[in-house]
This record gives C-alpha cells, sequence and structure tokens, in this order.
C-alpha cells in the first residue's frame, strides 16, 4: 500500500488506490454459478470493507463490501438517496426523472411514503391471503389445464404478482402486455436514455390518465386514495402519477423474478425442495421465503448513496460528495453474519438480511412480496410435486443484463 492517512485515530492506508487498478462494477458472475455473487466482490470482501470501483461513466465510488457496514451506511442520516442529485453514483446514464419517493431524501421521501404506507401495513396485506391464494389458484388451474412443458416465467411467475397488484390499484389487467414490455426497457442496463423516457413517458400517461379518472370516479383502491391526496391538496397529479408508476413496476417485476429464480435455485436443490413441499408448518414456508430472499439477488447493481458530509465508514475517510455502492448480494453472503453463507438451508433464520435494503428506505411492499411468495411456495410446488426442468441449466437465459436480476424463460415439466 501507498501510504498512510491518520482520521479520527484509524490507520486508513489500507484504503488507499491511488497505484492500483480501479476494478469496473458491476463485475461478471462465474460461469455456471448463476446464484452466486461474482468471485471478485467475494475477494473484495475477504479483503477490505471499503474499496474503490469505477462505474460506466467513470466515477469512482465506495464499494461497500460488508453487512454490518451497508446497514450502517442505509441507516447513516448524513448519507442521502437523492437520485437527481449530481454526486448520485447512478447505475446509467439519466433520463431526467426518479421514480417518486424512493429517489428523495426526508422530510419529502417520508411525506409521500406515508401517504400509501398504510396499504402495505402487515395487517392490511394479510387480509389480502384470500385473494393472493385465488390468483394463484387460478394460476396453478392454467399450468395444470396446458401444454407441457411450459414457460414458467410467461405462465406463472410474471401473471401472479401482475394479478395482485392490478387489483390493489385498479389497473386493467388485459393492459399487462403495455406495462411489462415498457418496464422491462426501464430496468435493462442496454436500453437507452431515450428508450427509457420514452417508456417512462408512456408509463405515466397511462396511470396519469387512470389516477384523473379516478378523481371522478374513486373506488376501494390505491390510485383512488391517490386521488383523495389530490382533492386535499398534498399531491399534484404528477406526483400522484409517479406514484402509480413505481408502485406499478415494483409491485410486478422483483415478485414475478423471484418467484422464478427461486424456483429454479430450488428445483437444483431438490433436498430443500422437499422440505418445502412436503411440511404443512407454515413456519416452514415462513422461513424458505426469508432465506431465499437472502441466498438469491434481485436488486442487482448494488443499492446507491453518496455522503452530504464528511464521515467515515469502517475506518475509512469518506469525504462530501463521494458515493456508495451497497451490493446486497455480498452483505447476505457475509459469513460474519450468516453462518456457512454459501449454504441455502431453508431451516435458517434468515430474517435479518438486506434483500430489502434497511433504514427509512427499505421495501415499502415488502409485506405484500412475502405474503405472494409464501402463497406461491406453500402452492405450486405440492400442486405439481413432478415439477422439473425441461432444459439444462445452461440453456436458461439469465437476465445479467438488468437492474432486476431473475431468468427470462424458465423451461419446465411434471
Amino acid at each position: 500500500m501507498t501510504g498512510t492517512t491518520e482520521t479520527s485515530g484509524h490507520d486508513t492506508s489500507e484504503y488507499d488506490t491511488s497505484e492500483y487498478d480501479i476494478p469496473d462494477y458491476p463485475m461478471p458472475r462465474a460461469e455456471g454459478c448463476p446464484f452466486d455473487p461474482p468471485p471478485p466482490l467475494r475477494d473484495l470482501q475477504a479483503a477490505t470493507p471499503l474499496t474503490r470501483v469505477r462505474l460506466w461513466d467513470g466515477s469512482t465510488p465506495w464499494l461497500v463490501t460488508r453487512y454490518a457496514d451497508q446497514r450502517a451506511v442505509l441507516t447513516d442520516r448524513r448519507v442521502s438517496a437523492d437520485m437527481t442529485h449530481p454526486d448520485y453514483p447512478s447505475q446509467a446514464e439519466r433520463n431526467g426523472g426518479t421514480l417518486s419517493f424512493i429517489g428523495m431524501d426526508d422530510p419529502e421521501h417520508a411525506r409521500l411514503r406515508r401517504m400509501v404506507g398504510a396499504a402495505f401495513a402487515v395487517k392490511k396485506v394479510e387480509a389480502l391471503r384470500p385473494m393472493v391464494r385465488r390468483i394463484v389458484d387460478e394460476a396453478v388451474e392454467g399450468l395444470l389445464a396446458g401444454p407441457k412443458p411450459v414457460d414458467l416465467v410467461e405462465a406463472f411467475a410474471l401473471p401472479v404478482p401482475s394479478l395482485v397488484i392490478c387489483e390493489l390499484l385498479d389497473v386493467p389487467y388485459a393492459d399487462h402486455e403495455f406495462f411489462q414490455r415498457n418496464s422491462s426497457t426501464l430496468i435493462n442496463r442496454g436500453s437507452t436514455p431515450a428508450q427509457r423516457g420514452e417508456a417512462m413517458g408512456s408509463l405515466g400517461e397511462y396511470l396519469g390518465r387512470l389516477v384523473v379518472a379516478k378523481l371522478d370516479h374513486p373506488g376501494d383502491d390505491l390510485l383512488s386514495r391517490l386521488g383523495e391526496k389530490i382533492r386535499a391538496g398534498e399531491l399534484t397529479v404528477e406526483q400522484a402519477t409517479q406514484m402509480g408508476v413505481l408502485l406499478l413496476i415494483a409491485g410486478h417485476e422483483t415478485t414475478a423474478n423471484m418467484i422464478a429464480l427461486s424456483t429454479l435455485v430450488l428445483l437444483r436443490h431438490p433436498d430443500q425442495l422437499a422440505l418445502l413441499r412436503d411440511s404443512d408448518d407454515p413456519a416452514v414456508a415462513t422461513r424458505a421465503v426469508e432465506e431465499l430472499l437472502r441466498y438469491l439477488n434481485i436488486t442487482h447493481g448494488g443499492r446507491r448513496r453518496f455522503a452530504r458530509e464528511d464521515m467515515e465508514v469502517a475506518g475509512c475517510p469518506v469525504r462530501a460528495g463521494e458515493g456508495f455502492v451497497l451490493p446486497n448480494e455480498i452483505a447476505n453472503r457475509d459469513p460474519g453474519a450468516f453462518p456457512d453463507p454459501d449454504r441455502l438451508d431453508l431451516t435458517r433464520e434468515a430474517r435479518h438480511h438486506v434483500a430489502f435494503g434497511f433504514g427509512v428506505h427499505q421495501c415499502l411492499g415488502q409485506p405484500l412480496a412475502r405474503l405472494e411468495l409464501e402463497v406461491v411456495y406453500r402452492t405450486l410446488y405440492r400442486r405439481l410435486p413432478g415439477l422439473r426442468l425441461a432444459a439444462d441449466l445452461a440453456e436458461i437465459p439469465f437476465k445479467h443484463d438488468g437492474f432486476v436480476y431473475g431468468v427470462y424463460e424458465l423451461p419446465v415439466t411434471w
């Protein structure tokens, strides 16, 4: 190492990368290991809690490699999530917009989040269980009545959460191809700023029309509640539309990818699948949800933040304006937080994972995602006990090019 900087009594020489190549980020996964973090990330985690990485635009934010340090950054009030700020370490070239409150700081973040937060409270979500069961049961019936093999993504994993969020928002499911196509453009790393802007504009126009319609014809749904806030002068139509777009995209993309990817990993671990499929204990499915969320990585590319003022993380001085990248795939595989982290163990108590983030920005919809996954895990594998892959693992197309990880197709039969 090249030099020593003394800050608050800590020797920070290990963080000086001035004479070393800074690795590019994101990093590729190892061939044949689609469920595991990229090996360079694992090496960095073992070596140091903080290191520089180089992003697509040449910027060099700090990569936070360990579980405890990521949680500390995510709860530090000196750290910002403002996606519109020039210091924010963006995942791609900006298209001028942001997805509502997830890209804001308090107090505006908290004000907007509260307007929809009650709908995702645990008791409110639990009341949705019969509706979710109905949707899952009908989707399984469709599988059983249809041809084999089948693409589980198209026939099950994508329709289930799409139908759920459509019912909550009162968005016509008949339009699912439109909003799924545009949301796919938004989360694809290869999309140009113009393509993302067009997709966001299309979704904004679509949700905007639905929000305005609710002003005159409200119902018992989330868009109608946003309409109430507009009438009360607490939201503009544009703000309500942005929130609607956020809820629609987040409400189906991540859960759909989790359903497909977790099914694939369970089929690759038949002992764990049998444990889940053959148990009548609801707690088994509850633990399975948490362990699969820990083991897999749907939020692809790391959460992003930047320091609003000088601070210190893991003994390293961080200057105001410097960015952070926080990949949950290595935080959730940190042996300091999860013993034997590379082993899938559905009996593990893993609820303290950071798949949903941590702190004030942790995922608003996590109770709904947990409910949907639990119902799927308790239904799909039991009703299709012979479920198996209809293709080799090497033939399955993974979403290495997206901000949300999963598979494009999952051919199965039974």
